[in-house]
């Protein structure tokens, strides 16, 4: 990550950065250079007076999220040097977001590359403040935030033949030096337990399917809020197979549950109070002569049969399993599953905004206001009785999906999650589209998002750290 400094004067070298507020007055000695150049210090807008000051704009700021992108647009204009941002005049929340942003911005994935790219990021980022020490304090409530997400765009990055459902475990075993429990449930143990959905998708693979729990303990006497994660690390269709042009995107499509490991780390770095748990279904939908077939009828941990109509809509049934496995064992106050799903969600949605389904008004009204606190932005859609009567099976209990075009795939996915999870408060975020972005957008460059990540931390820091006797948004009286 980035390496931030807060500082009172500013250090030799280092390229200076000025936000600006629309309005405000321009820098001294550049104010003919930038009214030639049409600089109105708008939201996102960027004019580099080389070898003078960057200026970035803000528009007029009313959220930290907007010093945040301020910070971003900076991270991404300026090409390996050491930023040197002048913050004095700020408050230290103020600042600690700019540097959430720079250090989002400034992210690249380059493990696999020999040399560096061209355009290289700035290497670090020194902000001048009054007061440094309230300024440090600031950034560190923040900072765990940012490196669980960055830690989930680094995941979601990895090729599939490095990103194995065995290395993923790997990895996640690793957040154990940050307190986390980390519990894993390989083939036997999930026949032993009945959960038929996820082996029969990862049968196919000669990479074995696993369930993983992460545990936070947190400090409240109070039931924890649990994490779904679809994992799944390359998705080929299975004998549904998808078309070729766009199949190597599939590697992201373990995206969920790298957000969900991304936020109990943010969670365990910030030392939270709030107990929480996260459940992992992880596995790889391939072709082979294992693999399971339309047609067939699978029994889930939960005991409901599910008739598969196509292999390519994996993910419900993962997640149907690992949301039996949240609600049954692990008695969460509220559940709150994200994956890259549908197809239909970034019909209906582009890649601007998640789509929000749930059970609980409170639940996705909380969750929605700390996606739109963070940038990870949500829109509600419906479960309707209609979408709950086109998932009835001749054969089993519910069929896993309809056939045919034009259909409303996100809700059916939904309805049909909804069967596991019972009466508990409840959400389901579709992040198909919003997972990876092919061009740098306001919280970051092109590449895995991380999307999630921030919205969960944000959601427990606002609603499940303070012991109370009245009920909590997304709990159910």
């Amino acid at each position: 990550m980035l390496a931030i400094r807060f500082r009172k004067s500013a250090p030799e070298g280092g390229r200076a950065v000025l936000p600006l507020v629309a309005g405000a007055p321009l820098p001294e000695g550049w104010a003919a250079s930038t009214a030639a150049a049409g600089f109105r210090a708008g939201e996102g807008e960027v004019l580099d007076l080389a070898p003078g000051p960057l200026l970035v704009g803000l528009g007029t700021p009313a959220r930290l999220l907007d010093w945040e992108k301020a910070g971003v647009a900076a991270a991404l204009a300026l090409k390996g040097v050491e930023a040197v941002i002048e913050a004095r005049g700020l408050g230290a929340a103020e600042a600690a977001a700019m540097a959430a942003g720079l250090a989002l911005g400034a992210w690249r994935f380059e493990v696999y590359r020999k040399t560096p790219a061209e355009e290289a990021p700035p290497r670090a980022a020194t902000l001048l403040v009054d007061d440094p020490a309230a300024a440090r304090a600031a950034w560190r409530e923040v900072e765990a935030a940012v490196k669980g997400c960055l830690a989930a765009r680094g995941w979601v990055s990895e090729p599939a033949n490095v990103l194995t459902t065995r290395d993923f475990v790997r990895r996640l075993r690793g957040l154990a030096r940050h307190g986390i429990e980390v519990e894993v449930w390989g083939r036997k143990r999930l026949a032993r337990e009945g959960y038929g959905a996820l082996l029969a998708v990862g049968q196919g693979s000669a990479s074995p399917p696993r369930l993983v729990t992460l545990r936070w303990k947190g400090r409240l006497e109070a039931p924890p809020v649990a994490f779904v994660g679809k994992g799944i690390v390359f998705d080929t269709g299975g004998l549904s197979i998808k078309g070729a042009q766009g199949m190597e995107a599939m590697r992201a499509d373990m995206a969920g549950a790298a957000a969900c490991a991304g936020a109990m780390l943010a969670l365990a770095r910030r030392n939270s109070p709030c107990p929480a748990v996260a459940v992992l279904a992880i596995a790889e939908n391939a072709t082979g002569a294992a693999s399971y077939r339309p047609g067939d009828v699978l029994r889930t941990g939960s005991g409901r049969t599910v008739e598969v109509i196509d292999t390519d809509a994996e993910g419900r049934l993962v997640l149907a399993d690992a949301l039996h496995h949240a609600v049954s064992r692990l008695a969460p106050k509220a559940v709150v599953d994200l994956a890259t799903l549908t197809g239909a969600i970034v019909t209906a949605l582009g890649h601007h905004r998640a789509g929000l389904f749930g059970n609980d008004g409170a639940l996705a009204a909380a969750l929605a206001a700390a996606g739109e606190a963070t940038g990870e932005c949500l829109w509600p859609m419906p479960i309707g009785e209609r979408h709950r009567e086109d998932l009835r099976s001749d054969i089993a209990d519910l069929r896993q999906c309809q056939a045919g075009r034009f259909l409303p795939d996100a809700s059916h996915a939904a309805a049909f999650l909804e069967h596991f999870v019972g009466e508990v408060p409840w959400a389901h975020l579709d992040i198909a589209g919003v997972d990876t972005q092919d061009e740098a957008h306001a919280l970051g460059p092109a590449g895995a998002t991380g999307f999630g990540v921030r919205l969960l931390d944000r959601w427990v820091a606002m609603h499940h750290e303070e012991e109370d006797h009245h009920p909590v948004a997304g709990a159910k009286a």
